[in-house]
């Protein structure tokens, strides 16, 4: 039932859209519309997508689509079948893009492989099994320097673990013995950045780990494989020298 009263959503708004494609209506005035006709929600921009008389709006980190009538509201997913891109997700990682300028560069474990050229940010925590299953794939790529932010999310043992890794006398030695070796972290006390860490990722909206953010703020959740990090580190622009040296 659920799904066929999206289908006849869909359809009216497909049906409203092909009526007014003879109509020009800029994205300005759509977003005016719905700024008077729904007082009360967040609307921030509105733009045109592909489809003729269908537009792409933003309430705050929300999308979804509307015809130029503003009547009809579609929530989902965009497809570009020819191409096989994701529409709506490629948005979705432009929207949610990282301020390289909030990111303090000496609260990081910094790891420069080859010439170091390539620039790649994770947000990863020494107790979350995927973080460890991601730390073998990091160990394949050449050519980057990788600034690790301890973000301990998962208890008490994570933040000790942190802590111990953040405190040791070579923190790039203790970080790989742990995560890619098993060894073993010597309690230890010294100042941390760890919760400065865990303010900055959740201000960012990391919610898991392990988070990765390319040189221009792309965010990618999750152990991804290889291929798809060596799309974030070839998603790395001027953004990523206004990354805080201090």
């Amino acid at each position: 039932m659920q799904l066929k009263k999206l289908y006849l959503a869909a359809a009216a708004v497909l049906a409203c859209a092909t009526a007014s494609a003879q109509v020009s209506v800029s994205p300005e005035a759509v977003l005016q519309k719905l700024k008077t006709t729904f007082v009360n929600t967040p609307f921030t921009e509105v733009r045109a997508t592909p489809i003729s008389g269908i537009y792409e709006v933003l309430m705050g980190k929300d999308i979804a689509y509307t015809d130029a009538s503003g009547r009809y509201f579609m929530f989902g997913n965009v497809m570009d079948m020819q191409t096989q891109r994701n529409l709506t997700q490629e948005r979705r990682a432009d929207i949610n893009k990282v301020d390289l300028s909030t990111l303090k560069l000496s609260d990081a474990i910094k790891t420069v492989k080859g010439d170091g050229k390539r620039v790649l940010y994770v947000f990863s925590d020494p107790e979350c099994g995927y973080c460890k299953r991601l730390e073998p794939t990091l160990q394949q790529l050449n050519n980057v320097t990788i600034y690790t932010f301890l973000f301990p999310i998962l208890g008490e043992k994570s933040n000790q673990s942190a802590k111990s890794v953040w405190c040791a006398a070579d923190k790039n030695k203790a970080w790989g013995d742990y995560m890619l070796r098993s060894g073993t972290l010597l309690p230890a006390e010294c100042d941390t950045p760890i919760q400065r860490n865990v303010a900055l990722g959740t201000s960012l909206g990391i919610t898991g780990t392990p988070t990765l953010i390319s040189g221009s703020g792309r965010m990618q959740p999750g152990a991804v494989p290889l291929d798809k990090i060596e799309e974030l580190l070839a998603d790395t622009g001027a953004a990523a020298k206004t990354a805080k040296a201090n």
